[in-house]
This record gives structure tokens, sequence and C-alpha cells, in this order.
């Protein structure tokens, strides 16, 4: 037989057992029918979908990381994976220095260069859009460093071009953190966003902060709050006269925060009304832009559509939209890694499972450490291996390491 690594729904059935209820309580207590509670338990059914893990996580008082097992150490087999999370406690130790005294020795202080900071910012960022997180993480913890030394002896406007190259860093050092699954160091880095983003004075820029920001009250299923903190937001951007791109852009990745937030609280008519206002703002912009490494444009609201069914658990409509999806070839691999997990996932859903694990071998091979570490991914591909085991299906577990 093929051991199989504990399942979202085994961590679930131990989260309810220290709580000393039963199935029935937890069915109870999370909406859920016991018929699901018990499918979920014994790995059959897949708890892959994040408003259901929020629904058990508010129910059993627990973070869903909890019930989803991250961070995931990658199998020693996986040599590049080690190599990606080996930097993730030096870019720990450097965001906990945030807002300390750097103490800089005289060669630091000597050596701060603006433009080739904003260089290594680049670089950075592209590493991690190409998904190559192992570059990105090897970089951060240095680059951060001469950041917070820039961001604490410039002054005037080249303190606020150092705090505004700062927040992009650490902008890379959450989505690389997020993507091998340290939530909670994801969530630090969320944090230094914002409060660096405040020392620019730039209205735009303190505003794209807000938009991660939300994103972490969404995460914990803080719906209302991550609301707010996104109603603000447009608000804001409404009551600028004649707005420029940048501004358009941002309103747009506001709307499709709002729909994805409205998605797993369940309200699907407001997701969807928000989406197409995401689109008018897509429309009105007429090309993909990345302002403040925030994508949007009519691409990013496509592959936000497909998204959005795959969060409801709506597989048909998923697959459809997905299969009208053309992605431009130079747009980042990580995107396109990242559609073809959602198209994975709408196939499972839509119960084609041959197309499913075609779609996350082809995100594999395009960012290989954010797909093997993907929560979805992982519970997905251990649900079909428990109900159906078959070669590439096998294979793929051992190198995502559920198997």
């Amino acid at each position: 037989t093929t051991d199989i690594a504990e399942s979202n729904g085994q961590r679930l059935a131990r989260l309810r057992a220290r709580h000393r209820w039963t199935q029935a309580r937890l069915a109870t207590e999370s909406g859920y029918s016991l018929g699901a509670i018990r499918s979920f338990e014994q790995g059959v059914r897949s708890l892959d979908r994040p408003a259901v893990i929020l629904a058990f996580a508010q129910a059993l008082d627990c973070h869903p990381t909890e019930i989803t097992g991250a961070p995931y150490v990658p199998v020693q087999a996986d040599h590049d994976g080690q190599a990606a999370v080996a930097s993730v406690a030096a870019v720990r130790r450097a965001l906990m220095r945030h807002d300390r005294p750097t103490r800089p020795t005289e060669a630091e202080a000597a050596a701060i260069n603006l433009p080739d900071l904003h260089t290594r910012v680049h670089d950075a960022n592209t590493h991690r859009q190409a998904a190559a997180l192992t570059k990105a993480g090897a970089e951060l913890p240095a680059l951060l460093r001469d950041l917070q030394v820039a961001a604490e002896l410039t002054t005037g406007d080249q303190k606020r071009q150092a705090y505004n190259l700062l927040a992009s860093a650490y902008e890379c050092a959450m989505q690389y953190l997020y993507k091998l699954g340290h939530s909670s160091d994801a969530t630090l880095a969320t944090e230094r966003v914002v409060w660096a983003s405040q020392e620019t004075g730039d209205p735009l820029r303190i505003l794209a902060a807000r938009w991660y920001d939300a994103g972490e009250f969404l995460t914990i299923g803080e719906h209302d709050e991550a609301g707010h903190i996104i109603d603000e937001a447009l608000t804001e951007l409404g009551a600028i006269s004649s707005p420029g791109p940048e501004a358009v852009s941002l309103r747009g990745a506001f709307q499709l925060k709002a729909s994805l937030n409205l998605a797993r609280a369940a309200d699907t008519k407001a997701a969807v009304r928000h989406l197409a206002h995401a689109r008018q703002a897509a429309d009105e912009l007429g090309e993909d832009r990345n302002d403040y490494q925030l994508q949007f444009g009519p691409t990013n609201t496509a592959l936000w559509s497909v998204s959005l069914p795959v969060e409801m658990g709506h597989g048909r409509d998923a697959v459809a939209r997905a299969e009208k999806v053309r992605l431009p070839d130079d747009y980042s691999q990580e995107r396109h890694s990242h559609f073809h997990i959602d198209r994975g996932r709408a196939y499972f859903y839509n119960g084609q499972r041959d197309e499913a694990v075609a779609a996350f071998l082809e995100a594999e091979r395009l960012a290989p450490q954010a797909t093997r570490a993907h929560a979805a991914v992982r519970e997905t591909i251990g649900t079909m291996i428990r109900t159906r085991k078959r070669g590439d299906l096998v294979e793929l577990g051992i190198r995502v390491g559920v198997v």
C-alpha cells in the first residue's frame, strides 16, 4: 500500500477531539452535515476550499493553518525546495529588525546607493514573479538590511525613496514567505509593508498597502474587517478627480479583493457584482499594469473570474471560464502557475481527474516550490491518491510530500 501523509480532514479530527466534541457537535457548530464531516475526516472528500476551512477554524477557535498543516517541509529529494526554504530564518530575522536602530558600520553607511538599491529590489521581485523563490530568498536578507540602513540615514526626498523601496522589498518577502506556507511570517512582513508605505507620504502607495492588510483579515475569516478596509480604500479612490492609470489600477485591484472576500463570506451575488466593477476598471485601463506590485488589468481580471467560482466550489463554471483564458506569453510565471492550480482544482470539482493532474503538473513545471507548498494542491492530490492511485499522480504526490 501507499502511505499517505496526514490530510486536512485528519487534522480536523484531531482538533475536534482536542475539544472533546463529537462529529455531530462539529456539524452543528460549523453548519456542515454529519456526512460531510465524516467524509472530510476520512480523507475521501477534499477539504481544500478556504471558506470551508475557515468555517471549521472559527468553530474550533483555531488558526486555519492548524487544519492545513502549513508550513510544509520539502522532502529531502526536493533539493530546490530545500534551497528555497533555506533563507526563511534569515528573512524572518531581517523582518524582526524592522524599526530598530540599524547601527551601521562606516562601510555600510558609505555604500548607500539608491539607484543600486532600486535595481536590487527590481531583481528580487523579478525572481519572485518568475517563481524563482530560491533566488528571491537568497537576496532578501542582505537587501532588507541595506534598505533599513538607507531609510535610517537618508533625509528628505531620498528618505521617502528609501522607504518606497523598503515597502516593495517587504512585499517581496511577504510573497516569498506566503508561497512557502509561512503565513505568520508573511503576516509580519505585511505589517512592515503598511508601516514603510506610510513613511513614503505617497497616498496611493499607502492605499496599496491596505490591499495586503485586507488580505490578512480575509485569510483568517474576518470578512467584516476586510470589507471595512476595502470599502474605505474604494471611497478614497473614488474621491480622486481625474484619476490616473495608477488609481484606476488600484480601484480594480480592490474590487477584485472585495469579490474574493464576499465569495468566502458566501455572498455570491455581491461577489459577482464586484467582479463586474473590476471588469469595468480593466476596460477603462485597457492594459495590464503592475503598480506597487499589484498586477491588475484585463488579464488579471480574467484570471480572477476563474478563481472566484473555484473559491465557491463551482467546478463547471470555473472550467468553462478557464478554457476561455489566454494568458500573454510575457505574463509572470507565478501567475501562469497559479492559473493552472485554479484550473486543476476546477477540473477536480468537475470530476475530471486526469485533466486536474495534468494542470497541477503544468503548475509544478512552472513554479515547483510554490505548487508543492500550496495547501489546496497538497490536499487535492492526497484525496485523489486515496481514492485512485495512478503512476503520474503518485509520483507528483511524492514530490509534493503527501506520499
